[in-house]
């Protein structure tokens, strides 16, 4: 392989990786607008469960992986790793306290390869891909 065809493999590969940490994001931000808000009733749910912790959370990535932490509506901790080689996501919830009730628990976890490849899923935006496209071709602004 000569060294061309090495830069090109490089770019392709960080490509992939600023992707996987694009999506690893939006998955995370996604998670956070899909839960009922405090003040409403989800359903048949009851009412929301009041906060115990403060909202925070953290991220960061290498070359390989991304993690990203949180808080759960329950006050839970939350931790979403993203490999970005593999895209692959595992979800883990941890929880502290006392020796007895000390755990980290391994919540889901997911090949994501088929799902970075969708153009729409469950998407409730005013267009769907497929048209949002075809304006964008009439407009001259679409890659062909």
């Amino acid at each position: 392989m000569n060294s061309n065809e090495q830069s090109q493999r490089a770019m392709g590969r960080r490509e992939g990786s600023l992707w996987m940490l694009i999506a690893g994001s939006l998955l995370a931000a996604g998670g956070y607008a899909l839960e009922p808000s405090q003040g409403e009733p989800a359903g048949d749910e009851g009412p929301p469960i009041a906060m115990t912790a403060p909202v925070m959370g953290n991220s960061d990535s290498n070359h390989r992986m991304i993690a990203v932490t949180g808080v759960d509506i329950t006050g839970n901790n939350v931790l979403y790793v993203v490999d970005t080689l593999n895209p692959h996501i595992a979800v883990y919830q941890a929880n502290g306290g006392s020796k007895g009730t000390r755990s980290i628990t391994l919540v889901a976890a997911r090949d994501i390869s088929l799902d970075l490849q969708l153009a729409g899923f469950n998407d409730k935006s005013e267009y769907d891909f497929e048209a949002l496209q075809e304006k964008f071709s009439r407009a001259g602004l679409a890659d062909d």
